[in-house]
């Protein structure tokens, strides 16, 4: 009963500064609002990058390593003087992994792997006329590929699976494909690193969004790609791991690497400084978030303590009528959590209806042909979060005015008047 009494005077005095109760609302509303916009479209704009990279990348990869010789001839000839020739040639090892279908086999029997796929990356120059433009073919299981990576996400035109059906097939990036003016159905000329001549059919053109990448790749069937070297078909240069759980990527990748004596690289060294871009940004939009929040916290803060100011006869009658110092503090404290929950919701409202605008922006970018508008997150934690942190910053804002309101001595306000 006591509590619904103190309820009901909080609103009377909210009611009677409804003009600063309103401008310190809104002041939430908009800390909220934005904050739900700014995080919502940057968390956006990561997951986007996160899809272009990210999720394009193998988690762990295993590979043969281009590595100098680490003992020379003359140290071996040579045990006890100290030598400071040094060659700088690294020793031919190769880069075909030897037992790579074993190895594959294994690493599939492990629980924390999703799936394995298999991968041979050769240079070639590609023939446009009497021109040559480098670049890389990489002989892929694309069933297994499409699957792990989801690489028809980037697909122009074309059937990427097609790789597997199709003999003496490739799907170029489209800077390659625009640079040879050819498209689906022509055939391209290629020439393997050892001088020999090929000939493929185009049966599709993707787009990445990295220029680098599109301008230099393509991708071909492994039967393809072997025979174009002329290897044998346990040929394979590289073995991409896709795990259940990416954080698990550094160990599996040192594990893997002892294990089958070839070398390894988990996705968090390979994109480091992506993902520094990405925390980065993430920590901008958090900082300015939290700042216009802090920022409603101290209007809310001014107000009450004008409010304490202008009350301190009804302060001192409540008291003097038997109401203790921790009543009138939960009156205050009452008063300051109605303008952050009204405040809340609306901000949440009007974050969401902003989120949306945002996401329907026209946003047409060559790169990324596949984009249409902004691309925005609408992940509930961001509004739980946004309301959580509303409430907390209007209760300290509160708090303090409010404490005290319950240290005023009713006798000396009743003396003085």
């Amino acid at each position: 009963m006591k509590q619904k009494l103190n309820f009901q005077i909080a609103l009377g005095l909210l009611k009677a500064r409804i003009k600063q109760s309103l401008v310190a609302a809104i002041g939430v509303t908009f800390g909220i609002a934005m904050f739900i916009t700014l995080i919502s479209f940057m968390t956006g704009l990561n997951k986007l990058l996160d899809g272009l990279i990210i999720n394009r990348t193998a988690h762990v990869r295993l590979y043969n390593e281009i590595k100098p010789a680490q003992f020379q001839p003359i140290q071996i000839a040579e045990q006890d003087h100290q030598h400071f020739i040094r060659s700088i040639q690294p020793k031919d090892h190769g880069k075909e992994i030897y037992n790579a279908r074993n190895i594959i086999d294994l690493v599939k029997l492990d629980n924390r792997v999703e799936g394995v796929a298999p991968k041979i990356i050769t240079p070639v120059f590609f023939n446009a006329g009497t021109i040559e433009i480098s670049g890389l073919i990489n002989g892929v299981d694309a069933s297994e590929e499409n699957r792990l990576f989801q690489f028809s996400d980037n697909v122009l035109t074309g059937n990427f699976i097609d790789l597997d059906n199709v003999t003496n097939s490739v799907f170029l990036g489209n800077g390659l494909a625009d640079k040879m003016m050819v498209g689906l159905g022509d055939m391209v000329s290629v020439t393997t690193n050892r001088g020999d001549l090929a000939t493929l059919k185009v049966v599709g053109i993707f787009q990445v969004g990295l220029i680098d990448f599109d301008n230099s790749q393509s991708f071909a069937s492994m039967e393809t790609v072997q025979k174009l070297i002329g290897q044998n078909a346990g040929y394979i240069t590289d073995i991409q791991i896709k795990l259940k759980d990416i954080m698990l990527a550094p160990e599996v990748a040192l594990e893997y690497s002892k294990t089958f004596g070839v070398d390894s690289i988990d996705i968090q060294t390979a994109n480091a400084q992506f993902e520094t871009g990405s925390d980065v940004r993430m920590t901008i939009s958090y900082a300015v978030g939290i700042t216009l929040l802090i920022v409603a916290g101290f209007g809310i803060y001014n107000i009450l303590n004008m409010l304490i100011y202008e009350k301190m006869d009804s302060i001192a009658i409540l008291k003097a009528t038997g109401f203790a110092g921790n009543d009138v503090k939960a009156i205050f404290i009452s008063l300051s959590m109605v303008i952050g929950i009204v405040g809340g919701i609306f901000g949440l409202l009007l974050g969401y209806t902003l989120s949306v605008i945002v996401d329907n922006i026209p946003f047409i970018t060559p790169a990324l042909p596949r984009l249409k508008t902004f691309p925005v997150n609408y992940n509930p934690v961001y509004y739980v979060i946004g309301i959580v942190f509303a409430l907390a910053t209007t209760y300290i804002a509160g708090l303090f005015p409010a404490r005290k309101a319950a240290e005023v001595d009713p006798v000396a306000i009743i003396r003085g008047k």
